[in-house]
């Protein structure tokens, strides 16, 4: 018998093949469905929907919550940028986060100017608020959304 979390993983993966790749759920309907508690839907979500898998995640606050999962398209630059962000590592010093941007600007991934913006995001200026030990985890966190905002 599959458990309950691989049923709601299932059931939100048909839902997105249905849609052509985005969706929109509420967390509290999803789990009245399942008969669960709105935290497993979340352990689902994130666990099983992430980044490293093609899947962009956004969360929307306020008017029943809603929660929007986009499958992204992995052909040419967006397959490109995909394949770095999954072998990318939790971890990301600012060195290594521009060494990255340069070669996707390099290679026409991205534009100059989203180059720009990226290594503005990810600098020690920009996260000097961040202790260091968690710093470069918060940096390739960062780094890897925006690429995922990018590519969807």
């Amino acid at each position: 018998m599959a458990r309950l979390s691989d049923l709601i993983e299932a059931f939100i993966k048909q839902m997105i093949s249905d849609t052509d790749g985005v969706i929109e759920i509420q967390r509290n309907e999803l789990a009245s469905q399942f008969n669960c508690v709105p935290s497993q839907i979340n352990y689902v979500i994130d666990t099983r929907f992430t980044v490293e898998k093609g899947y962009y995640v956004e969360s929307r606050r306020g008017g029943g919550g809603h929660i929007q999962i986009r499958r992204v398209n992995v052909t040419g630059k967006a397959g490109y940028l995909m394949h770095i962000i999954t072998s990318m590592g939790n971890n990301l010093s600012q060195h290594s986060a521009n060494i990255f941007i340069n070669n996707f600007v390099d290679y026409e991934a991205i534009s100059p100017k989203e180059g720009m913006l990226l290594k503005a995001a990810v600098s020690d200026k920009a996260l000097s608020g961040v202790p260091l030990p968690e710093r470069d985890a918060v940096r390739a966190s960062i780094l890897k959304n925006m690429l995922m905002s990018l590519v969807s």
